[in-house]
C-alpha cells in the first residue's frame, strides 16, 4: 500500500464577514488581544501573538455575517504542486491569485459545499514592532497580557449541506485524516473532525440542519490554559459580549471551551485541548453514536439549543422550511 501523503502543514488564517467592521475589530483587539497589522479597502488584518505568519484573521465589511476564505499552507513547493493538481481533478479549482498581502501565489478553490479556500507555500513571517517585540526570541510577539490572550487560530467548523462529499474532498484532495466522527442511527454521517498535523483536529464539517451550503458554525482560537478561558468569560461579561455557552468540556476531542458571538454575529470559540495529540500514524477514527451524543457534553450544563441552530450567514425560516 502506498504511503499516505500529508501535504498540508496547517490551517493558517481565516476571513470573517461582518456588518459592523469597527465593532468586530474592537472585539478582536480588546477582548481577544490581537494586533491590527494591515488595512486594505474594506478589510482589516489581525495577528494572534504567537503566530509566525503575518496575519491570523481577516475581517471584511459586508452586509451580513459569514465565512470568507480559509487559508492553508502546503508543506513544501512540491506539496503545493501535488495538491493543486489533485484539486483541479475535482473541478473545484478557481486559479491563482496574488491579492493577499502576506502570501506568494495562492491557489483559490472551494470545497464541494462552496466554502472558499486558499492554498499556498510562500509566506511572509510576522515581524515584531518595538511595541510588540518579545523578550524570548522563540515566540512571535510579546505576551499581550490583556483580554483572553489567544495564542493562535486553532480550527474551523464549517456547516455543510451534507458531510460525505466534503469528507472525501478533504481526505483525498487535501490529504487530511479523520480523527473523530458522528454517525446517526439512520447511518447518516452528521459530522467529521479532520487533522492535517499532529493536533487532534483542524477542520470540522457538521451537517447544516437547514440544508444550506457554505455557512459557518464557528472559528476557534487556542489559549494556553483553562484558566485563560475562565478569565475570558469575565472579560466578555464586562464588555457586554454575548456568551452563548460554556465554559464546559466537550466529550468529542475533550476540548475545554467557551462560545461567544462577536459583534458581527459570528460564533467564536475559545478552546484548550490540553496536550491531546494524535501521534499514532495508524490512528483509528473514533465514532460517536446518536445515543452517545444525546448525553451532551463530557461535563457542564446541557448543550444550549442555539448551538445546533445558529450559523452564519443567518437564514430566515422561509428560506429553508
Amino acid at each position: 500500500m502506498a504511503e499516505r501523503l500529508r501535504d498540508i502543514a496547517h490551517v493558517s488564517a481565516v476571513e470573517l464577514f461582518t456588518p459592523v467592521l469597527d465593532e468586530s475589530v474592537r472585539f478582536f483587539v480588546e477582548c481577544m488581544a490581537m494586533e491590527v497589522v494591515d488595512r486594505r479597502g474594506d478589510s482589516v488584518y489581525l495577528h494572534t501573538w504567537d503566530d509566525y505568519e503575518r496575519f491570523s484573521l481577516k475581517l471584511t465589511a459586508s452586509e451580513t455575517s459569514g465565512i470568507g476564505r480559509l487559508w492553508v499552507r502546503a508543506r513544501s513547493p512540491e506539496a503545493l504542486e501535488r495538491r493543486v493538481a489533485a484539486i483541479e481533478e475535482t473541478g473545484l479549482g478557481q486559479g491563482w491569485s496574488k491579492d493577499e498581502p502576506a502570501y506568494g501565489p495562492v491557489y483559490h478553490f472551494t470545497d464541494p459545499d462552496g466554502h472558499p479556500f486558499g492554498l499556498y507555500y510562500e509566506t511572509q513571517r510576522y515581524v515584531a514592532t518595538d511595541e510588540s517585540r518579545p523578550s524570548l526570541k522563540n515566540q512571535a510577539a510579546r505576551f499581550p497580557g490583556r483580554g483572553s490572550n489567544v495564542r493562535r487560530l486553532d480550527h474551523i467548523n464549517f456547516l455543510a449541506s451534507e458531510v460525505p462529499s466534503n469528507e472525501e474532498f478533504v481526505s483525498e484532495a487535501l490529504t487530511g485524516r479523520p480523527s473523530e466522527q458522528i454517525i446517526l442511527d439512520s447511518g447518516v454521517k452528521a459530522a467529521v473532525w479532520y487533522t492535517f498535523s499532529d493536533k487532534s483536529y483542524d477542520v470540522v464539517y457538521t451537517r447544516d440542519w437547514t440544508g444550506s451550503k457554505g455557512r459557518l458554525h464557528h472559528i476557534a482560537f487556542a489559549t494556553d490554559t483553562r484558566e485563560d478561558i475562565l478569565r475570558a468569560a469575565d472579560v466578555f461579561l464586562e464588555a457586554g459580549i454575548h456568551i452563548e455557552t460554556g465554559p464546559h468540556k466537550h466529550a468529542i476531542q475533550q476540548t475545554f471551551f467557551l462560545y461567544v458571538y462577536e459583534p458581527g454575529g459570528n460564533r467564536i470559540e475559545l478552546c484548550n485541548a490540553g496536550a491531546r495529540l494524535l501521534l499514532a500514524p495508524d490512528h483509528e477514527v473514533v465514532t460517536w453514536t446518536e445515543a452517545e451524543r444525546a448525553k451532551g457534553q463530557a461535563w457542564g450544563l446541557k448543550t444550549i439549543e442555539s448551538f445546533h441552530t445558529h450559523g452564519t450567514p443567518p437564514i430566515a425560516e422561509a428560506e429553508w422550511a
